[in-house]
């Protein structure tokens, strides 16, 4: 079976991920030498910049570790490394609604520990979040960033920063992700009005304090928003996987 990739954009995602995926899966064993620049290029149908760029990208992250005059190795599991997900972790309707899962216990989490920890300047600081989304139109880059601003206020709240520099990590992720159900939910005017629900009762919960009420609307607030992309009808799934899928390109050495 042949290992060539095919002609899609974002090569370097791809290559990047599938070196990550040999690497986690021990098919790349701690301390091996990786192939040459020209084998894998050979191996996978790519050119040798692609290939220098998804090595340069996991090196960055700790999986990869150079030695002078020696190659390329797989970096030895006790080096530290850093927090990274798959590159292709959102390109398929399965994989949006992996990173609605992982953010399921996240925000519930965040929502609660911000309602116990409560002032008035914070809660002024959510009010205008949540005004500056409300005023955002359902579609497009501004109505994203403004959804993301909202979660992450909430976040700042809570007064624990690793909370809020997970969130800044995920929303590299989540932006892909909420561009997709923010056009699902744009998509049908029920969504909208249940999407700007579910948001106020979050932002209220966590503004009066009551952490249980925080907890139940943000872990609704995502179980609901996998249950519109699962529940999307047949001619909205096709317009998403649409949005999400990476053009072609016509080849392989880009």
């Amino acid at each position: 079976m042949s290992d060539a990739l095919q002609a899609p954009e974002r090569l370097t995602d791809k290559l990047a991920g599938l070196l990550m995926q040999r690497i986690e899966s021990g098919d790349l064993a701690p301390d091996e030498r990786l192939p040459t620049e020209q084998k894998l290029s050979e191996q996978f149908g790519v050119s040798r910049t692609v290939v220098r760029e998804a090595v340069s990208r996991l090196k960055s992250i700790g999986l990869l570790t150079s030695r002078q005059g020696a190659g390329v190795f797989v970096a030895p599991r006790h080096q530290a490394r850093a927090l990274a997900f798959d590159p292709l972790v959102v390109t398929s309707m399965e994989s949006v609604l992996q990173v609605v899962e992982v953010r399921r216990g996240l925000e519930a989490d965040v929502a609660a520990l911000a309602a116990q920890r409560m002032t008035p300047e914070k809660a002024s600081t959510i009010a205008d979040a949540l005004a500056q989304l409300e005023a955002c139109p359902p579609q497009g880059a501004e109505g994203v960033e403004a959804d993301l601003a909202f979660h992450r206020s909430i976040a700042r709240a809570t007064e624990n920063p690793h909370y809020e520099r997970l969130l800044g990590f995920l929303e590299q992720y989540q932006r892909e992700a909420m561009r997709v159900t923010r056009t699902n939910e744009a998509l049908d005017s029920g969504y909208m009005v249940q999407v700007r629900e579910e948001h106020r009762a979050i932002a209220k919960a966590v503004m009066r304090g009551d952490a249980a009420g925080a907890r139940q609307a943000a872990m609704l607030h995502m179980h609901n928003a996998a249950q519109r992309i699962e529940n999307a009808d047949p001619p909205i799934r096709r317009a998403l996987g649409a949005l999400l899928a990476p053009p072609s390109t016509g080849s392989t050495s880009s």
